[in-house]
């Protein structure tokens, strides 16, 4: 190996490359074939865990003033004065007048009503997501030295 041959290492590849293809090589005078191959990927999918939610109610205390209007009974004296007039009526002691009074007095109670409802339920959302990785595939290639006549059919 010359001084210029180190400087022209494409041709050497090209030589180590051209014997290893003699080694696998399948002489055939007529016919000869060789399979193709190419990776394909295999994608899997599975499900995993990734939160939870919780639905749950917390009681809250909120005061509430609410005006309510009421009545009672209020006596009301009222005292006329009259120009003298003579009666018959003898002064008695024994006459009493009875008057109810009466007052609305408020009652509170409470009762439980509905007011709305809360549901939840999971639905499948469909995404996109790219993958990348390399695949190898064989390819053909088709060398002829001398006066070769090769006629490919795709």
């Amino acid at each position: 190996m010359g001084f210029f041959d180190l400087f022209n290492e494409e041709d050497n590849r090209k030589k180590v490359r051209e014997v290893d293809r003699v080694t696998d090589t399948e002489f055939a005078r007529e016919e000869a074939h060789m399979d193709l191959r190419e990776e394909e990927l295999d994608i899997d999918k599975y499900r995993v865990e990734t939160g939870d939610v919780v639905l749950h109610k917390d009681i809250i205390e909120e005061e509430k003033v609410v005006n309510v209007p009421v009545s009672h009974d209020q006596v009301v004296i009222e005292k006329k004065t009259f120009d003298r007039t003579p009666t018959d009526e003898p002064i008695n002691g024994e006459e009493t007048i009875h008057i109810p009074v009466t007052a609305e007095r408020v009652d509170v109670d409470k009762h439980t009503v509905v007011t709305g409802e809360i549901s939840a339920h999971k639905r499948s959302v469909q995404e996109t997501e790219q993958v990348r990785d390399i695949l190898h595939k064989e390819v053909a290639d088709v060398e002829t030295e001398g006066n070769a006549d090769v006629l490919n059919k795709d």
